[in-house]
């Protein structure tokens, strides 16, 4: 794989250090030259580069990504290849992911949590109205900033809504086991209902400091995720029927979108939403 150190320079980027690790890449925290501004950039890993259906439309994609404006969104400012490498610059966010928080401190308060995924909620209705489905919403995917905003990321690798879903990735999935909806291992078609049901796994994540589903091996995970009921006795007995409606196995069983899960969660919170405007999704 491609990988920089600092002081590099990759397409009038300095490389000022790693940010992160995962699946589809590497981030890193680099200085934009001309403008010195700080950014990350994400190289995409070569086994997914070389796909070439997922080259071809890898830039096309980050476009639509870029044009989702939203205050929960990491701007997307530039996507492109060079020498083979596919790479993608978005805002730099200097904050943890929700995994690392949830990880550190443990399940979170029912408000607080209800705050951060109406926020997810109110960004994925953003891309949906833009007929994007995210496909691997997750902890990991989500950076907090300042007073717990939260930020959902790699919308530059989302995909249209299909009539299929491309499950398989070099032996790997799209989507996070903990976090993927029976459509989807299934192969069947995938639209914003599969995020409403990741986001309901986020949901649960937070609430309780795992994911739902969870089990020894990749296939329990995958057969819980199709067979086994929403793990309601395991939140606090408020989200109950929150969790058990954003985890329906049948799509047309789910919040109709990610923004009424949210504003659920914020109902049984106790929360208060805040004012801004209805975003119906089209199917």
């Amino acid at each position: 794989m491609t990988e920089f150190a600092p002081g590099d320079v990759f397409v009038n980027h300095r490389i000022e250090g790693l940010a992160g690790r995962g699946g589809m890449g590497v981030v890193y925290r680099a200085t934009q030259l001309g403008l010195d501004r700080i950014v990350a950039l994400k190289v995409i890993a070569p086994a997914l580069a070389g796909e070439a259906d997922f080259r071809a439309r890898f830039v096309a994609e980050s476009k639509a990504a870029a044009s989702i404006e939203h205050p929960n969104v990491i701007p997307v400012y530039y996507a492109g290849e060079r020498e083979g490498v596919l790479f993608i610059v978005m805002r730099y966010v200097d904050g943890p992911d929700l995994r690392a928080l949830v990880r550190a401190t443990g399940p979170l308060e029912t408000g607080r949590a209800a705050h951060i995924v109406a926020q997810v909620g109110s960004a994925l209705d953003a891309a949906h109205e833009r007929g994007l489905v995210h496909r691997d919403v997750k902890p990991a995917n989500v950076l907090l900033g300042p007073d717990d905003h939260a930020y959902l990321t790699d919308f530059g690798l989302t995909k249209r809504e299909t009539a299929a879903s491309d499950l398989s990735r070099t032996g790997g999935w799209v989507g996070t086991l903990g976090f993927v909806a029976p459509e989807q291992i299934r192969g069947r078609r995938i639209d914003a209902r599969a995020d409403v049901y990741a986001l309901g796994c986020v949901l649960v994540h937070v609430l309780t400091g795992e994911a739902p589903f969870v089990r020894n091996s990749d296939e329990a995970t995958l057969w819980a995720h199709l067979n086994e009921p929403p793990p309601t006795e395991s939140v606090p007995p408020q989200f109950a029927a929150v969790v058990a409606r954003a985890l329906a196995k049948d799509p047309t069983d789910r919040y109709p979108s990610t923004g009424d899960l949210g504003r659920a969660a914020l109902a049984a919170a106790g929360a208060r939403a805040e004012p801004g405007p209805e975003c119906p999704v089209a199917r």
